[in-house]
């Protein structure tokens, strides 16, 4: 057995992105790695310290290489890190750990070679290390260096707390390995940083190789090619093609091989069988990034998926980025740039809004409406099948990007939804996100077993999770570039109170109505204001708002009315509607507009301006035109809906003393182990004890599994009772006849339980109950659903609304993802429609809303220690008055 060879973990392989924008293999060591491994020590300048603590010896020989080579990737493990060089892998970095006798604690040592540091491969290397040591039941590293040794450094700046000792010169480190708020933080911020490197490069190429390009005039080939000529591409581009000399007067080459000079992006479109081929040769010619146009991958099944893995294995192994496959490509309007690598003839102006789409068809019509539109684009990015580059890392990159004010999304899915989210609450609080996404439909749902997993479908756990990121959800596509036109050029509207200025009563009222419809107010001129109005305004109308200037109304009414708006404290923003008349034209209106922009600039007001039923209207200055009164009002309504989405983020995750949170664990691995039936739920009196660990209030509960033993249970517990079926199979016991409430006496007892068990044997189920429980009824209070389902996307989400038998059918509810704060808690209780029963309807007493919100946190506490929680309910809750809590009275958990 001493020299049997562990098996390789290649679950341990690890693709990391680098601060430069490259990739590398992080792996563990193989016997086979000797030469390298002697070849790597050769190479580098080994710090004394590592020979002085023999973590490498100075005369390093083949026999040692072997020794330090042969690990049992368990109490002795080495990692290497692999860079692509000249298409071949080369070891730059050496990590390594061993495990002290009988001890949770290991000594490490980790060496990058001087020509690669600076990159973050040893910060890379020192992550997957402690990570993996974790998992092998280590608790701490040790190390020991010279006082003036960087090791110290590398050790802090990963964010470790590392404790230490200074003896005779020599530094004795400790590191506890558990996570901390800092780790956390700074690994967040390296990942961050080498993607934003990575994309920038991708972005911004100085040099671009189609391959695939062609002479025929009908090819995507060709059409590439001429976009990015024609849209004057500031760098050096190369048509590859084996089979022609020159594609547009522009010399051609056989192989992005042949290019003489260095080639930074290429973009791929040659039928999906030769792609990774093509992919490889970009590799081996040192290209930064890859753009994959053509199609056959994972949309054509399982042997286009093949494909696409071997791909995206091929550019990673290579350190390049890619987007695609199956994409349309990628824009940049930067005038140091220009680059128009897509197929789409039409190439927007530059701008402030970026635009991701995962549909290559629905990048076509976006960039020709934004195009109708006039409005700006900073970049756009079609990243098709997601192989690589994800909705997310554009959403980090234009996070930080200064030309990009505005974040437009269409998405098909979120993928990394964890990831999503954090990337998302750290940008739209600066930068509004706004995202149009399919799946709203019933179709996109999957059966669930309880209340909660039913409520809480798929398309409500997406809303949620964009709400909790400050992420405005829209309808359409239209609406989409209706309320970005508003937020790229506009100030956010500091309130909801709008003026509406027109020369139509009916266009006036139907704003109004828009207004009504979507809780804006319409707002009072100030006496002042009145006066002004009425000093411009050349006819006698009344001043109301709307203010209907009337179709007589020439420029100059139009104007003075405007300025007196932008003036007035009680107005938030205001929206133009100009019906053409005979006497006016729409050209002098949009001048006046443009006019008294600078004025509504200055108020920080949002200026809006509708033309009715005229498309192509352009009033200057930023100031968004709309064909009609409902849109730009609706565009308004979702701006100050982001600007309270964005004011929202944050809140605490608060820490609960008393919590038993070992006693909980064993009581969930013992109830696994009871039954191996999957899912498993648990039974009343397990459902008592857990939550009693938590601190959660559940109202006690007695079995019973017989009539005489129920009755005995209800008399000690007090009349009346509630008896409901004992059942681990039948989940909905209401719909099943098992709930017998305000229950009087013993006689009534035994006759609920014989009525319960005649009732399932009518439907051949009487083999599925065990017997009874007993409870004491709960008197008063409003009745509260509060529950947890597990989405596969999203991990788990905690659901509040209105309990009781009718959940379903009212389906007032409000959902969130786990972990709650105290704020996301404080907004479930207050965001459900019928929330006014709990602040006291038509006399009643306010209920105790504070200790729910208690609940709910403590709850997403429970989550957060016991995944095996796959759905659960708490129905009803019974929310008492203000200072007398809450109840549980049934409650419902599975496991899986």
């Amino acid at each position: 057995m001493a020299n049997e060879v562990a098996v390789y973990p290649v679950k341990y392989e690890k693709e990391v992105l680098l601060k430069d924008g490259s990739t590398a293999l992080i792996r563990p060591i193989k016997p086979d790695d000797v030469k390298e491994w002697v070849d790597f020590i050769n190479r580098i300048s080994v710090e004394p310290s590592y020979a002085k603590f023999r973590y490498f010896p100075q005369d390093f020989r083949v026999e040692q290489a072997e020794r330090f080579c042969r690990v049992d990737y368990r109490n002795t493990f080495a990692f290497v890190t692999e860079i692509n060089k000249n298409g071949k892998p080369l070891i730059v970095s050496v990590g390594r750990y061993y495990r002290l006798p009988r001890r949770e604690t290991a000594r490490v040592a980790f060496i990058t070679d001087e020509a690669y540091r600076g990159r973050g491969i040893g910060n890379a290397m020192m992550a997957w290390l402690a990570t993996v040591a974790k998992e092998n039941g280590i608790t701490s590293f040790k190390a020991e260096i010279p006082a003036d040794e960087g090791f110290l450094d590398a050790f802090k700046s990963f964010g470790f707390n590392v404790e230490r000792t200074n003896d005779s010169g020599v530094t004795r480190l400790t590191v506890p390995l558990a996570r901390t708020k800092a780790l956390t933080e700074k690994e967040e911020a390296r990942e961050s940083e080498t993607n934003i490197n990575s994309i920038h490069k991708l972005l911004y190429p100085h040099s671009i190789a189609v391959i695939g390009a062609s002479r025929d005039p009908k090819s995507l080939g060709n059409l590439i090619f001429k976009c990015i000529m024609q849209n004057n591409f500031s760098g050096v581009v190369y048509p590859v093609n084996p089979t022609a000399e020159s594609i547009m007067s522009v010399k051609s080459y056989p192989s992005v091989i042949d290019i003489p000079g260095p080639v930074d992006l290429g973009l791929i479109v040659v039928p999906a069988k030769l792609v990774s081929r093509v992919a490889d040769e970009c590799g081996r010619k040192g290209v930064k990034s890859l753009i994959v146009i053509s199609d056959g991958f994972k949309e054509r099944g399982p042997e286009g998926a093949a494909r696409e893995k071997d791909l995206r294995d091929i550019a990673f192994g290579h350190g390049m980025r890619l987007v695609g496959p199956n994409c349309m490509g990628v824009i940049n309007t930067d005038l140091t740039t220009s680059m128009n690598a897509t197929f789409s003839p039409i190439y927007p102006p530059a701008g402030n809004v970026a635009f991701l789409s995962q549909s290559g068809a629905m990048g076509l019509v976006v960039l020709e409406y934004a195009s109708s539109l006039n409005m700006g684009i900073s970049s756009f990015v079609s990243v098709g099948n997601r192989a690589d580059v994800s909705p997310n890392d554009m959403l980090e990159y234009w996070g930080q990007d200064p030309r990009t004010d505005v974040i437009l999304l269409y998405l098909e899915a979120v993928g990394n939804a964890r990831r999503f989210s954090r990337i998302a609450r750290a940008v739209s609080p600066k930068k509004p996100i706004l995202v149009v996404k399919g799946g709203r439909t019933p179709a996109g749902s999957h059966a669930a077993s309880s209340h909660t997993g039913s409520l809480a479908a798929s398309s409500e756990v997406t809303d949620a999770l964009f709400r909790e990121a400050g992420i405005v959800r829209v309808n359409a596509i239209e609406e989409l570039f209706d309320v970005a036109g508003l937020l790229a050029n506009q100030p956010i509207p500091a309130g909801r109170r709008v003026a509406i200025v027109t020369n139509g009563g009916g266009p006036g009222i139907i704003a109004a109505d828009a207004c009504s419809n979507l809780g804006l107010e319409l707002s009072t001129y100030s006496p002042e204001s009145l006066l002004a109005l009425k000093a411009g305004i050349k006819r006698d109308v009344p001043l109301n708002n709307p203010l209907d200037l009337t179709a007589g109304a020439g420029d100059d009414e139009f104007e003075h009315a405007l300025r007196v708006t932008a003036a007035d404290p009680g107005v938030d923003a205001a929206l133009l509607i100009f019906a053409p008349p005979i006497l006016t034209n729409s050209e002098s209106i949009a001048h006046a507009i443009a006019r008294v922009a600078p004025a509504f600039q200055k108020a920080k007001k949002p200026l809006m301006a509708c033309f009715m039923g005229q498309r192509g209207v352009q009033a200057g200055m930023g100031v968004p035109c709309y064909l009609f009164p409902e849109s730009a009002i609706n565009a308004l309504a979702r701006a100050i809906e982001y600007d309270e989405l964005r004011k929202k983020i944050g809140g605490k995750i608060p820490k609960f003393t008393g919590i038993k949170r070992e006693k909980a664990l064993k009581l969930i691995d013992e109830a696994l182990t009871r039954s191996t039936h999957r899912p498993l739920w648990l039974s009343m009196p397990e459902i008592a004890e857990l939550l009693a660990c938590y601190g959660i209030k559940f109202a006690e509960i007695v079995f019973a599994d017989t009539p005489e033993s129920a009755a005995q249970a209800a008399s000690k517990a007090g009349f009346p009772v509630a008896i409901k079926l004992a059942s681990d199979t039948i989940s909905h016991k209401s719909d099943v006849g098992g709930v017998i409430l305000d229950v009087n006496s013993e006689a009534e007892v035994k006759a609920a339980f014989k009525q319960i068990k005649s009732k399932l044997a009518a439907i051949n189920r009487a083999k599925e109950m065990q017997g009874v429980t007993i409870q004491r009824m709960v008197k008063g209070g409003i009745e509260a659903i509060v529950g947890v389902t597990q989405d596969p996307s999203f991990g788990p989400v905690i659901m509040f609304g209105i309990g009781g038998v009718y959940t379903e059918l009212i389906k007032d509810v409000a959902i969130k993802l786990h972990p709650l704060t105290d704020s996301d808690a404080h907004d479930l209780v207050h965001s459900i429609k019928m929330t006014k029963l709990f602040e006291g309807f038509r006399g009643a007493a306010p209920s105790d809303t504070s200790s729910v919100e208690d609940l709910l946190l403590r709850l997403s506490a429970m989550v957060e220690d016991i995944p095996q929680i796959s759905e659960l309910d708490f129905n009803p809750v019974k929310v008492m008055p203000d200072g007398e809590g809450y109840w549980i009275v049934d409650a419902r958990i599975m496991l899986k």
